[in-house]
This record gives structure tokens, C-alpha cells and sequence, in this order.
């Protein structure tokens, strides 16, 4: 499962395109329609670590050791592992699940898993045996009982997981620069779940108000939602993968990302906004603590899994999900299919089947169309660039409303006016 996988799958590429139904094609989606609702979890069961009796919790703490600050990163880890957006886990990756992970791509029981989930630190103290009560702040969010300490090989996870070992890669600078020198398997206990300027519905709380018999699109993103994005997402829930009336959750990353990307808080705000100004009955709007790895196709099949946990039947692949550039030379370090052919790869063992995303411009006579049509077609594009965008940002020029919706801009413009920058 390294990346040197991910090359050469080009052929399985056409498999991603939407095709005339046949009937057996027919009859296949319309079984997948009516397993919506049964999407199991990763596993066959959804993990719930919370303590929910009060007296219990504070048996619980008082026999911990030694307290800790959780880092952001940890602390996204730890609130999906307590409420079941990690399940199978239970806790921290010991060293041979680990391994098997970096390697394989697999937990030892030989389930699809992404990436590894770790708790790294420089801290002596934190040896076998020990319970460590893990905090935000004042708050207790979980008792760490730890079982396993190691020194990984940051070169080789690094290698395995992201395809390269140059600090020009986000995820391996995070790993060479931000994480401690050992990695801490073991178990939680959840006491309280973290308290966020944005609302993060646990996979319990978002299935339970998911459709019964529908299927369920997953879209993530870690950018506000412009006019491209929505189109892209609405006309998902037309793919011929897709079942009848199905719908949209929108659950977008507002965990630490790259270092110039808006701020989660400000995203929410954006999002929040155009909740409000569309009102669309089919796409659902919740929110993930996810910390972005930029690891491209195997954070793909991470964003797949997790999704999965909370009730997603599909997932929205768009060209170099989850991809990096260099921070040199600008570089990607993923081709712009390697996310959706190994997603189409994993699809039907990890159950969650793929959506490709369409690749749409905006023209001067039809509006959204497919890049392919507007070729054929001699169709007027407009482009507007990110770096173009962000000027009319701090310049106060109106931003045409092809490219992103106003309230949106609003947002993003208010975020920019209080910058110091």
C-alpha cells in the first residue's frame, strides 16, 4: 500500500466515468440503494469509549498519574477515537498495529485502515502502566492507559504513508518537526468531549438524523465552499452510482491543516452562512475534528473509512484529494487521478463506493459545464485564480458571484479586514 501502488492503476481510471446503465448495472444500484440504510460500521460496530455515569468518571480520573496537555492534532485523535469515528480503535496504535498499519495499510486483524493513529511524545513519564489523564485546558477529555512505548521510524512511516521523505511535504514536516521523538500505544476511557467554537456531531448523533433508505454522499473539504464546489456536490446526487433521491453531507475538516490555509473557525463561519442562504432539503451539514495529513491517496481511503463510520454510503473523490505541493518548488506530489484510483481500488472491501468528481468550469453561455463539454463545444471559460481571489479579498473588489456565493465572501472578508497581515 505504499505509494508506489498508486502508479500504473491508470487503466481502472474509465471505471470511475458514469456509463449507460445495463441491467444488471440497474440492479446492482438498486440493491446498493436499499443497503443505505444498513451501512455498517468500520468493523461491524460502531465504538462508544465515553464514561457516561458522573461518579464513575471521577473514579476514573483520580486513578490517573499524571496529567497531560493534548496537543490540537491529539486532541482531534482522541475525540474520534472516544466517539467512534475511528472504530475499530479503542485507543492508540501499539507498535505492531503500527507497523502493520505503515505497511499494509491494515490493522492486524487484516481490516482496510488509511493511516496510523499515534500519541507521540518526548515525555519520560509516559511508560507502560502509567494512566495519563489527557485535558484541554481545565477540562478532562479522556484517561489514557498506556500499554506500549516505541521509537518509530519516521523515515520509513514517512516513505510508506506519504510517497516521499522531503520536509517540502506537509505531512512530513508535521512528522519530523511537530510530533515527539516516541510513539505511546494504548487504551481510552472518554470523560467529556472537547468544547469547540464549531459544533462536532459525534457518528451516533449525524446517523441518527441520515435518511433511512437513502444513499448517503459524502463530501469532504478543508476550504470554504465556493460556486464550483456546490455544483460539484449537488450534481453528485445525479452520478449513476448514486441511488434515488439520495443525499449530501457536507463534513468538512475544521482540524489543523496546512499552514496556509483559513483558519477552521473562520471555515465554519463560512459554512454556517451558506447553510442559511441555500436551504437545500437534500445536503446535511456537520462538521469533523480531523487533522489533515495532505497524504493524498491513502488519506483518501482514511476520509472513506471515517465516513463510513458515520453513515456515508458514498464519497466524493475530486482530482488530487487530500495532494500537497512542495513548498519549493510547487510541485505536486500526487498525480490528479491517484486519490480516485485508489479509492475505486479499495471501494468495495472498505463498502463505501466512490464518486468521482466532475471536473466543471464556468462558461460565458451555459454556466457550470464539464471542462470536456466546453472543449467540444468552444465554450467561453472564466477562470479566477486563488491568488486573484485573495487580492479582491483585501482590496474590497467585488467578487463575481459565479465564482463564490456572497455570504461566503462576507465571511472570508471580514476574516481578512481583522487580519494583522
Amino acid at each position: 500500500a505504499s505509494l508506489s501502488s498508486f502508479r500504473g492503476l491508470a487503466a481502472a481510471r474509465a471505471n470511475l466515468r458514469p456509463k449507460a446503465e445495463t441491467g444488471r448495472t440497474a440492479v446492482r444500484r438498486s440493491v446498493l440503494t436499499m443497503m443505505a440504510a444498513k451501512q455498517t460500521p468500520h468493523g461491524g460496530k460502531l465504538v462508544d469509549l465515553m464514561v457516561k455515569d458522573e461518579a464513575d468518571k471521577k473514579k476514573v480520573s483520580a486513578s490517573c498519574d499524571f496529567e497531560h496537555q493534548l496537543t490540537d492534532r491529539q486532541l482531534c485523535d482522541v475525540e474520534l477515537i472516544i466517539n467512534g469515528g475511528l472504530s475499530p480503535l479503542n485507543g492508540f496504535m501499539n507498535e505492531e498495529t503500527y507497523k502493520k498499519v505503515v505497511d499494509d495499510m491494515r490493522l492486524p486483524s487484516g481490516l482496510l485502515f488509511g493511516l496510523p493513529i499515534v500519541f507521540d511524545t518526548n515525555n519520560e513519564n509516559f511508560v507502560p502502566g502509567k494512566k495519563v489523564l489527557l485535558k484541554q485546558g481545565d477540562r478532562d477529555i479522556a484517561v489514557f492507559t498506556i500499554e506500549d512505548r516505541y521509537r518509530p521510524d519516521k523515515v520509513h512511516e514517512c516513505k510508506q504513508c506519504y510517497g516521499v521523505t522531503t520536509l517540502e511535504h506537509p505531512g512530513v514536516l508535521m512528522v519530523s518537526t511537530e510530533r515527539g521523538a516516541y510513539y505511546c500505544g494504548g487504551s481510552l476511557q472518554g470523560l467529556n468531549l472537547p468544547v469547540r467554537e464549531f459544533p462536532c456531531r459525534t457518528p451516533a448523533q449525524v446517523r441518527q438524523d441520515l435518511p433511512d433508505d437513502k444513499d448517503v454522499v459524502a463530501f469532504q473539504c478543508r476550504n470554504p465552499v465556493h460556486r464550483a464546489h456546490y455544483e460539484l456536490f449537488t450534481r453528485a446526487l445525479d452520478a449513476p452510482e448514486v441511488g434515488p433521491e439520495g443525499v449530501v453531507l457536507v463534513h468538512p475538516t475544521c482540524g489543523p491543516t496546512q499552514a496556509d490555509d483559513i483558519p477552521g473557525t473562520v471555515r465554519y463561519k463560512t459554512y454556517v452562512r451558506l447553510a442559511e442562504e441555500t436551504k437545500n432539503p437534500r445536503i446535511r451539514w456537520d462538521y469533523l475534528p480531523y487533522s489533515m495529513h495532505m497524504a493524498g491517496p491513502r488519506e483518501a481511503i482514511q476520509h472513506m473509512m471515517i465516513r463510513k463510520n458515520f453513515g456515508c454510503t458514498h464519497f466524493i473523490i475530486g482530482r488530487d484529494m487530500a495532494g500537497s505541493k512542495s513548498s519549493i518548488t510547487g510541485d505536486d506530489f500526487y498525480g490528479p487521478y491517484d486519490a480516485q484510483d485508489f479509492a475505486k481500488k479499495h471501494g468495495p472491501e472498505l463498502g463505501v463506493t466512490p464518486v468521482p468528481s466532475l471536473n466543471l468550469v464556468y462558461t460565458q453561455e451555459k454556466g457550470y459545464v464539464t471542462a470536456e463539454q466546453a472543449k467540444e463545444e468552444g465554450l467561453e471559460t472564466l477562470k479566477l485564480s486563488g491568488t486573484k481571489f485573495r487580492k479582491m479579498l483585501r482590496s474590497g473588489e467585488d467578487i463575481p458571484e459565479w465564482f463564490a456565493f456572497k455570504s461566503v465572501v462576507e465571511v472570508l472578508r471580514e476574516d481578512v479586514l481583522a487580519s494583522p497581515n
